[in-house]
């Protein structure tokens, strides 16, 4: 059945000091600069998806993609900024998400840095005579840092000296430690000696920085050889020198930029920064900063600017008097140019009708500001427009400083200068797609000249898909790629003033409908359930578009189950009334619309058979044991229940004594597990007495395997067989529980790491005697091998049986063979064999490419008798040999129940 997740995370990698417990969370230390390593150990089925995330450092910080949705999180080369607490998430749609999460705190030690001040308000000439001043020590750390002081060879401490006073720090990340001289003396002026220390934590070795104060300790001053601002055509090289004035020691120089990084092409050398093919883009201010840690930096700036011209555009204006949407003649009419101008008092504008210069005069009027617009423009008014007036007017933009292009706007005026008018076509709105589509939402527009279309969302404040707020188009229309549901709205076209008329907008509204198929849950679900048991299987609509037009088909494989349209409800179900074999498989559920499909599947399975249930370890409350038989010649039923304490842990062996048997007789054995769902199915055993002599067998009760200590393991080879274990893989590992009344016992092989491939594991069993029924040599008795073998997976390797006859220790029969994945449930083997002496059996399990490869074996038996040829694999191997075995299946006298979760 599916299982809930569950998840717990362990940690590998370098790490330089684990604390389980501080301040009730779990911390994970390591040095910056190594390499983190988490992993997230998970349990549940399906099996679950894992999603790592993290608090706290930047939100620029990001996994690497294949680190995500991985198990094991890894962080090469780890960075403060990476320190934080980290989640694995664990998910597989059965319940809520199982989190866990962990803080790795990431130690560090920066280089310290010292810087000297002098007092407040003292004069900053004769900067350090009989001065008090302070030295600062500074250095970043994780944990916090402790400082200490030494002039020279001598370690200052608080009180040594009268002359000195230490400030110590708080205890806080970031903190300082100040060293104050009060009123130098001779004896101060000396190389001092800061060293910054995190206590060896991470063996993060201390650090130490030294400044020599002497009378000559000045602060920067600098200069700059450089016009403020520098005005530059593009295409020009420009440098700016900067040089030092004083500063002791001496001070270094660096440029900055204030909005951004240097430019990838600036050539630094020195104080001198020089950029080669100046662009627009490298304009703004440049700073030279100076610094040697005395006093406060010195700073001096310029601005370059780089002159351009871009973006010419052009509105006619009608009559504003009498609020004309047209051109008439007699009336005023006024046309505006408008241009971006770096910089804006270069800017110069010239006037021409049909090529010829224009002035300004009392009937046309040229102004080359408006205050009412924005800056760079220019206006020609045109009173009592005449018929002479008609024809083509051309503003020029140009810049005094020359080397820019001049923008030449032309605007004709005449008879056929109309206002625009806008419409959206019949067939354009409202517009059906699919997510996914491009799609074309069209607006025509007509008049003379055309203006310039802007389009916006009509009924959200939200932005384009282009992100803006408006998306300008000189043809009127919108193309959108990729069309997802939240475009789906009204869209709004409307005129603007740029390019035509300056009256108010037209606009018209596009009504786009986005359809996508549904989206379903669960997506993927496993589904196990005892045979002739029901199985109901649901399938939700989470979103769809449209909605009023879904239907569901419900298939198994190929064939159609039941179809049909939904009303009012957002889900539908299928039930599987009795469960067989023939109902195993895939079930989809398809619900459509217009727009496609979506899927729920479900892959029904009956238990195997091992019985299984949801989370057997976290809801068994208890066990029924019934047995059924016949005493004192009556048919008679005993049922009791055997309380669970807590959880069943890994490896628990759970016994119970039968005391009301009678040994002659046989019984039914019924164990069945009670949860806080109800009754699980039930495993059946028959305990059947077969032999004479009860006492001489009955260390052999069951099938070998319940005698764990009789079997041993065989120490030639780097593999055991631990005991007690159980193993079910389904796309990895899955909590089962095993309940075998008898004998309670089963063995597989581990393959986790460090186990290799190719790595042998030996299981041998005791020696069984054998003697001739025949004392003149007559043919050997044949007996029946059996046991159960359980190979699934994607990594399984091979199970070899090999029978060892007496005084042949050094030769091994093959037997059987098996090798790869045999599917999902326990397979039986049977084998003939004939042994002529006393021998061995010898199970061997080798491990494939990966871990996914665990082989299991359960109810070895032999009996006396040949097997039946219908039920011999294809790839048995035979013993030649002959001779009698005795039955060892006896009764118990204990019910043994092993109970384990293995899961990786």
């Amino acid at each position: 059945l599916a299982a809930p997740p569950t998840v717990r995370i362990v940690h590998s990698g370098l790490a330089c000091n684990i604390e389980e417990e501080r301040y009730s969370e779990r911390v994970y230390t390591i040095r910056e600069g190594e390499t983190l390593e988490l992993t997230c150990l998970v349990t549940g089925h399906p099996r679950p998806q894992i999603r790592w995330t993290k608090t706290a450092g930047s939100a620029s910080d990001r996994f690497q993609d294949s680190s995500v949705f991985n198990e094991t999180l890894r962080i090469s080369n780890i960075q403060r900024h990476q320190g934080g607490r980290y989640y694995c998430k664990a998910e597989n749609g059965l319940g809520s998400p199982a989190i866990k999460s962990i803080r790795v705190d990431v130690y560090y030690l920066d280089d310290p840095i010292v810087t000297v001040h002098q007092s407040i308000g003292e004069a900053k000439e004769q900067f350090y005579y009989e001065k008090t001043v302070f030295l600062r020590c500074v250095a970043n750390s994780n944990p916090p840092v402790r400082y200490s002081w030494r002039r020279g060879q001598e370690v200052l401490l608080q009180g040594s000296d009268k002359g000195v006073e230490i400030y110590e720090p708080f205890f806080t990340q970031g903190e300082t430690k100040i060293l104050k001289l009060k009123n130098l003396r001779p004896q101060d002026y000396a190389n001092y000696s800061c060293i910054a220390s995190v206590r060896n934590v991470c063996s993060i070795p201390d650090k130490m920085v030294s400044f020599r104060l002497s009378n000559k300790t000045a602060s920067p001053s600098i200069k700059l050889l450089v016009d403020d601002p520098i005005v530059v055509n593009p295409g020009e090289a420009i440098t700016l020198v900067c040089v030092t004035t004083g500063g002791e020691p001496a001070p270094s120089l660096t440029w900055v930029r204030s909005a951004g990084v240097l430019p990838e092409k600036t050539v630094l050398n020195g104080g001198t920064l020089t950029i080669p093919a100046i662009t627009s883009e490298d304009s703004g201010t440049y700073s030279c900063i100076a610094n040697n840690n005395v006093g406060n930096p010195a700073k001096k700036s310029t601005n370059i600017i780089v002159r351009a011209l871009k973006k010419g555009r052009f509105w006619i204006t009608p009559d504003p008097y009498h609020k004309d949407d047209n051109i008439q003649i007699g009336r005023e009419v006024k046309i505006s140019c408008q241009v971006e101008a770096i910089p804006s008092e270069e800017l110069a504008f010239s006037w021409f009708k049909n090529g010829r210069p224009l002035r300004s005069s009392e009937r046309m009027v040229i102004t080359q500001t408006d205050p009412d617009v924005s800056p760079g423009t220019t206006n020609l008014d045109i009173i009592d427009l005449k018929f002479t007036d008609f024809g083509t007017y051309t503003c020029v933009a140009s810049l005094k400083g020359g080397g820019i292009s001049d923008i030449s706007i032309d605007v004709n005026i005449s008879s056929s200068t109309v206002p625009p008018n806008l419409t959206v076509p019949q067939e354009k709105s409202p517009l059906v797609t699919r997510e996914g589509d491009t799609i074309e939402l069209q607006c025509q527009v007509t008049g003379k000249p055309k203006p310039i279309i802007l389009w916006s969302r009509a009924d959200k404040e939200v932005p384009m898909p282009d992100g803006a707020l408006q998306t300008e188009s000189y043809d009127g229309i919108l193309r959108i790629v990729n069309v997802s549901r939240e475009m789906t709205g009204t869209y709004r076209c409307q005129t603007s003033q740029y390019n035509g008329f300056n009256v108010k907008p037209r606009e018209a509204l596009v009504q786009l409908i986005v359809q996508y198929p549904p989206a379903v849950e669960p997506a993927f679900l496993e589904l196990r359930q005892g045979q002739g048991r029901s199985v109901t299987m649901s399938c939700r609509v989470l979103r769809a578009y449209p909605t009023r037009v879904l239907s569901y088909e419900w298939r198994l494989g190929g064939r159609l189950l039941r179809a049909g349209q939904f009303d009012l409800q957002d889900s539908t179900e299928f039930t599987v009334s009795s469960l067989s074999r023939d109902s195993y498989g895939i079930y989809n559920c398809n619900i459509i619309n217009e727009a496609g499909a979506g899927r729920c599947s479900f892959l029904v399975t009956g238990c195997p058979r091992l019985l299984c249930f949801l989370r057997w370890s976290q809801i068994l409350k208890s066990l029924t044991l019934g047995f059924f038989g016949f005493q004192a010649g009556q048919q008679r039923w005993w049922e009791q229940e055997i309380t669970v304490n807590g959880n069943i842990q890994k490896g628990e062996l759970i016994t119970y004594n039968l005391t009301e048997l009678i040994k002659p007789e046989a019984y039914e054995v019924r164990l069945t597990p009670i949860t806080r769902f109800g009754e699980g199915d039930s495993t059946i055993r028959v305990i059947k007495y077969s032999g004479k002599d009860g006492k001489s067998r009955e260390k052999w009760a069951g099938n070998g395997l319940s005698c764990p200590e009789c079997w041993a393991s065989s120490h030639d080879f780097s593999l055991d067989f631990p005991k007690f274990s159980h193993v079910q893989r389904v796309e990895g590992f899955i909590p089962m529980i095993s309940l075998w009344v008898f004998p309670g016992f089963y063995m597989y092989i581990e393959t986790s790491r460090p186990r290799l491939e190719g790595e042998k594991a030996r299981l041998v069993s005791p020696v069984f005697s054998v003697a001739p029924k025949n004392p003149y040599g007559a043919t050997n008795t044949a007996y029946c091998f059996s046991f159960y073998y359980h190979m699934y997976g994607q990594h399984i390797g091979s199970l070899n049986v090999y029978l060892r006859l007496k005084g042949q220790t050094a030769i091994e029969n093959p037997l059987w063979s098996s090798s790869g994945n045999k599917g999902q449930h326990w397979n039986q083997a049977r084998v003939n064999i004939n042994p002529p002496t006393s021998f061995q059996l010898i199970f061997e399990g080798i491990r494939g490419p990966g871990i996914e490869g665990d082989i299991a074996i359960d109810d070895v038996s032999i009996v006396e008798g040949e097997c039946m040829k219908s039920d011999q694999p294809a790839n048995n191997l035979r013993s030649g040999a002959v001779g009698p075995l005795a039955h060892i299946r006896l009764l118990p006298l204990l019910i043994l129940m092993s109970v384990l979760s293995h899961q990786r």
